[in-house]
């Protein structure tokens, strides 16, 4: 993104993302339609040039590609202009969907940190308020856009890592290595990047994902008072 983008920056696209997070909750979108969204936004910003007025436009020409490719019964086309202010138009949003699309070639084919998360936490036996904590962990990663170098793979198993050790159990069991052919100390570099995201995350201007987090829907999981590690 920042060798193809010269009018947009990181922070710009954690505006965006931060922003999607409320637009996704407001719309009710199964999870992954989020992390899918935020892969084809920096996939596109990694292909073509995009002016500081059209992110948003972007963003939520993504948002409305996955939601068709996930959802049953997605919203209307004229929900998704109408989040943005009206901003743009149906229009506006439909060529945009096609300029994505032909970029991609069409692939839009993702999996996502998400569904490793949702399979490896399975694995390790994870009840639903860590299950919670782990996704807590991972939406915090959209934002920050350093944290999209990681494999999606090592991103879902360092939530379920450090998650682990937040709530005191057993860190990394030999079930773990050979389901995921990751060891603790393929591990450790991620967690100490997710770590620092977690512990400064009341501190952030962004804070979509926590207040998400703070509800009771989602057990308060971003309320936890988290010391050192």
């Amino acid at each position: 993104m920042t060798s193809v983008q010269k009018d947009i920056n990181e922070k710009m696209r954690g505006i965006l993302v931060d922003w999607l997070v409320d637009v996704h909750l407001k719309f009710k979108l199964v999870p992954d339609i989020l992390f899918m969204t935020v892969n084809l936004i920096d996939r596109s910003l990694s292909q073509f040039s995009v002016a500081r007025s059209k992110l948003q436009l972007v963003g939520i020409t993504a948002l409305f590609i996955y939601s068709k490719y996930e959802e049953i019964y997605p919203p209307e086309l004229k929900e998704y202009a109408y989040v943005t202010d009206k901003a743009y138009t149906t229009g506006d949003i439909l060529d945009m969907e096609g300029k994505i699309l032909t970029t991609i070639n069409f692939r839009l084919a993702y999996t996502s940190s998400y569904r490793f998360f949702e399979r490896y936490s399975r694995v390790c036996g994870l009840d639903e308020k860590s299950q919670c904590l782990g996704r807590y962990l991972l939406e915090l990663c959209l934002i920050e856009y350093k944290m999209q170098r990681h494999k999606a793979s090592l991103l879902a198993c360092t939530a379920i890592y450090l998650t682990n050790k937040i709530e005191k159990r057993e860190n990394w069991s030999d079930i773990m290595v050979t389901n995921t052919n990751y060891t603790e100390q393929d591990l450790r570099a991620c967690a100490k990047e997710m770590c620092l995201l977690l512990q400064n995350a009341s501190k952030s201007s962004l804070q979509a994902v926590r207040r998400k987090y703070s509800s009771t829907k989602f057990f308060e999981v971003a309320k936890l008072q988290i010391e050192k590690i």
